[in-house]
C-alpha cells in the first residue's frame, strides 16, 4: 500500500462536526423562532464543504 491510500480522519471529522452543528442550529431555529440561528446553520454548512473538499482532494491526488 502506498502512503496516500490510507484515509485521514480529520476531514471526515470536520464533515461530521458540520452536520452536528447544522442539525443543532436547525432544531434551535425551529424551536426558538430566532433568525440568528441561520448564521450558525450556514457555518455548519461551510464546515461540511471544507471537510468534503479536503477529503476529496486527498483521495483524488489534489496535492500534485
Amino acid at each position: 500500500m502506498s502512503p496516500h491510500s490510507t484515509p485521514r480522519r480529520w476531514p471526515l471529522l470536520l464533515v461530521m462536526a458540520g452536520v452536528v452543528v447544522a442539525m443543532t442550529a436547525t432544531t434551535a431555529a425551529f424551536v426558538t423562532h430566532d433568525p440568528e440561528w441561520r448564521y450558525v446553520l450556514a457555518a455548519g454548512g461551510i464546515v461540511q464543504v471544507l471537510g468534503w473538499t479536503l477529503h476529496g482532494s486527498r483521495r483524488s491526488g489534489g496535492d500534485r
